[in-house]
């Protein structure tokens, strides 16, 4: 039985501080979804967000600080030698938010 993708999952975010939030994910997939945390650029940090509606990243180190939803895009079970999905991957579905340390 094949996942059918039926639309694009969307959701906004809004940040307050440190805490970022995510409203209703429309066209939701079912699987996976997870909060992706990037310093200067770099991903940092993958936090689940499918129970929680609310992250707060509790790191000090100064930087650039970015935060975006994601959702799993699955297509097949194939992976490399490493392990990693060489089609299935996760897609970004939200606006990103920003603060500075």
């Amino acid at each position: 039985m094949d996942q059918v993708f039926e639309g694009t999952p969307k959701a906004e975010i809004a940040i307050d501080g440190h805490r970022v939030t995510r409203g209703h994910v429309s066209n939701d997939w079912g699987s996976k979804l997870q909060w992706v945390i990037r310093r200067d650029g770099k991903d940092i940090a993958t936090v689940p967000a499918r129970m929680e509606t609310s992250y707060e990243h509790d790191d000090k180190t100064p930087g650039k600080y970015e935060i975006v939803l994601q959702h799993f895009k699955y297509v097949n079970y194939r992976k490399d030698a490493k392990g990693d999905y060489t089609e299935s991957k996760f897609i970004d579905i939200s606006n990103a938010v920003s603060y500075t340390i």
